[in-house]
């Protein structure tokens, strides 16, 4: 039999050509994630580990199974932070994981990989209901704020709109910093702030007063600081003095240098993100719907949002008592 007459069998198409390098994979999988830039670069350095711990132990991250990354998990376990000294924690362990798995999702779905290594191994267990981001009381917000209207320098009108936008809208530092002029805006009589949230959604925030008169007063000198009128203002809504965008760990130091100003015995284990918790805690406990605080802190389920209300177990808001006083209105 001739070649020619031999039946011609279908061949499935060759899978897609990756990078040379594994780097190069790695920014071909962020690319096609919608992240933030933060986000992008803790799970660049994620991955960036992982292949630094499979190049030392001569391991091709393609041949790695659930038993690699096993054992990787536990030297995570036992190392420490570069920044603080101090064990990574399980949930920062189950992030670097998460990120991991995430990449080689991406490998499979271009059939560089049969199955996802990290979907089989043991990682560690997270406190959903629990949170290392060290909150603050209602007054201890209301001193924190204080300490931003009495700062005094070239800088201090923007710090103060910075605090009162942490402050009064909950923000994310990622979100503050990355806000632009045009992002201000004004609908249905609300002075209104847009901007995108975490996994890319377009979100829109209402304005306080005092937040919108921070925001106002600083904008207004910086316009005469430029010799312009303040619609000629173009860029980023907060800039340093040099006129670049204002980063994320000057939002950090500031917010621990008010704090400590302002007398808070936790200042120097605060964040930007204790701004978001005591935004969520005080709202509910202002009688703010779980509902509308989790639509107001752009969270996808519920559960995450309940876990910022740190005032949550606080048994003055145990449903017995409204099913007490209910039944109390009803026998008169």
């Amino acid at each position: 039999m001739r070649s020619s007459d031999l039946p011609v069998l279908s061949q499935s198409p060759a899978p897609p050509a990756l990078p040379d390098e594994p780097l190069a994979v790695t920014e071909a999988w962020l690319g096609n994630r919608r992240l933030s830039d933060h986000t992008r670069d803790a799970y660049r350095r994620d991955v960036t580990g992982w292949l630094a711990w499979c190049a030392d132990r001569h391991l091709d991250p393609l041949r790695a199974n659930f038993l690699h990354v096993n054992e990787y998990g536990r030297a995570l376990e036992s190392s420490r932070s570069a920044r603080t000294g101090r064990p990574l924690t399980p949930a920062t362990v189950a992030r670097k994981l998460s990120a991991l798995s995430s990449w080689y999702d991406f490998l499979v779905k271009l059939r560089a990989m049969d199955t996802n290594p990290v979907a089989g191994a043991d990682r560690p267990h997270v406190d959903r209901d629990h949170s290392a981001t060290v909150g603050l009381a209602p007054d201890e917000v209301d001193a924190l704020l204080t300490a931003a209207e009495a700062d005094t320098g070239p800088t201090a009108a923007r710090n103060r709109a910075a605090i009162a936008l942490l402050a009064d809208l909950g923000l994310r530092v990622g979100e503050l910093v990355a806000l632009d002029l045009t992002d201000l805006g004004a609908e249905r009589g609300h002075r209104s702030v847009r901007f995108v949230g975490k996994g890319g959604k377009a979100r829109r925030r209402a304005l306080t007063p005092s937040t919108a008169y921070a925001v106002d007063a600083y904008l207004a000198e910086r316009a005469t600081r430029q010799g312009v009128p303040v619609a000629q203002l173009t860029g980023a809504l907060l800039v340093t003095a040099s006129g670049a965008r204002l980063d994320r760990h000057s939002v950090f130091r500031l917010v621990r240098r008010l704090a400590r100003t302002a007398g808070i015995p936790a200042w120097a284990r605060l964040s930007p993100h204790s701004l978001r918790h005591a935004f969520a805690t005080t709202a509910r406990a202002e009688g703010v719907p779980l509902e509308d605080v989790q639509d107001a802190m752009g969270h996808a389920d519920p559960r995450t949002t309940r876990r910022y209300d740190r005032d949550r177990h606080n048994l003055d808001r145990d449903p017995a008592y409204a099913i007490w006083a209910a039944r109390a209105r009803r026998r008169g």
